[in-house]
């Protein structure tokens, strides 16, 4: 079992990680396709197509309706409309995975700082995480808007090193997408991959993650084992 004797901090992604937010994604994606007089798409596509920010779903939706590549201009003239249709599904049928809310709690007691590093943009990443009474426990949230780039890239995680002043081995983030997993390698962190998330169809492990969880309460089990390590150490 992996264990991080130095671990300070925590990252977590945001959709497939702690919100299986796809429901409402969909809706949004299905209404601005219809917006547009284009052909729908099921819920099952929408969870292929996220993981790259909302820009690169609506370009992956456009092109399986048009049966072409999406041209520039017409990706520009959907992203306000699916924004706007976002806006209104944020929360309708989005839910918590289970374990997410007391596993925060629990590391929140710990002492351990956390923060959001998703590609979401951060106008939807605070009220998603104040409609589902978790937004407490992370001190800085990183949406795919808030730097000049976004996950796979590392910069989202080399700022949050630099905001807390912490050595990459301190530092660990939690995901669900190989794009969380080859951002934490390219920062030098480590990283837990999560099998029930979104990952284009692609099992988490082939990524090379630290750890592989198949659900989000064996978190504790490996910040246990580290901090078990740490206390023998100081002993």
């Amino acid at each position: 079992m992996t264990c991080w004797k130095n671990l300070k901090a925590i990252a977590f992604d945001l959709d497939g990680t702690l919100i299986d937010s796809v429901p409402d994604l969909a809706a949004a994606t299905q209404a601005t396709l219809s917006e547009l007089d284009l052909s729908g798409c099921t819920e099952e596509q929408v969870r292929g197509w996220v993981g790259n920010g909302a820009q690169m779903l609506m370009s992956r939706a456009l092109t399986h309706a048009l049966e072409r590549e999406v041209q520039q201009d017409e990706l520009d003239d959907a992203m306000p409309k699916f924004m706007h249709h976002y806006q209104e599904n944020l929360q309708q049928h989005s839910q918590l995975y289970p374990y997410v809310k007391e596993i925060l709690a629990q590391l929140t007691a710990l002492g351990f700082p956390l923060a959001i590093v998703t590609n979401k943009p951060y106008r939807f990443t605070v009220p998603l995480l104040e409609a589902f009474d978790i937004s407490q426990y992370f001190s800085h949230v990183l949406g795919g808007d808030s730097l000049a780039r976004m996950k796979p890239d590392p910069m989202p995680l080399t700022h949050l090193l630099s905001h807390w002043q912490l050595e990459p081995d301190e530092l660990l983030m939690v995901g669900d997408s190989k794009n969380d997993i080859l951002a934490a390698k390219a920062a030098g962190i480590t990283s837990i991959g999560l099998t029930y998330g979104y990952n284009y169809g692609e099992y988490i492990g082939l990524s090379d993650p630290d750890a592989v969880c198949e659900q989000f309460s064996e978190i504790m089990a490996l910040v246990n084992t580290s901090l078990k390590v740490t206390e023998q150490e100081n002993l």
